[in-house]
């Protein structure tokens, strides 16, 4: 069975994991600014033997996939990188939930139904851990 979160274990979990959102952020940046010169390296990599700027890059690869695998080994799942946005799995009347949280919110302020998504986010003040 997939591990469940409380409320305050899910807020808890929260604090440890926010230096690593953090860096998973800033890397993120880092890829995207290089983005329209990604390709042209590529390119040129088969035919020169290397890249500097692209093995930087690739170190960054490296740990933007460990810091993310840190979070999911959590038991967290990561619903879009672009936004930050994560769900901790939770039980709510006998049922799996998620508690919803967006890079850069103060704590979990959400809870969702599985199938609602993002766009069926309720205030946390209307979820119960039963």
């Amino acid at each position: 069975m997939a591990r469940t979160f409380t409320l305050q274990d899910a807020n808890e979990t929260l604090t440890m994991i926010l230096p690593i959102m953090d860096e998973i952020q800033s890397i993120r940046r880092t890829i995207l600014k290089h983005q329209p010169e990604l390709w042209s390296m590529v390119e040129r990599l088969a035919g020169n033997g290397g890249n500097l700027t692209l093995s930087k890059l690739q170190k960054d690869f490296d740990r933007f996939d460990k810091l993310v695998h840190q979070i999911l080994d959590l038991g967290i799942e990561i619903k879009d990188i672009n936004t930050g946005l994560i769900d901790f799995p939770a039980l709510k009347d006998g049922r799996t939930v998620y508690l919803c949280w967006r890079y850069e919110e103060e704590s979990i302020q959400f809870w969702h139904e599985i199938d609602a998504g993002f766009a069926g986010r309720q205030q946390i003040e209307n979820f119960n851990d039963r």
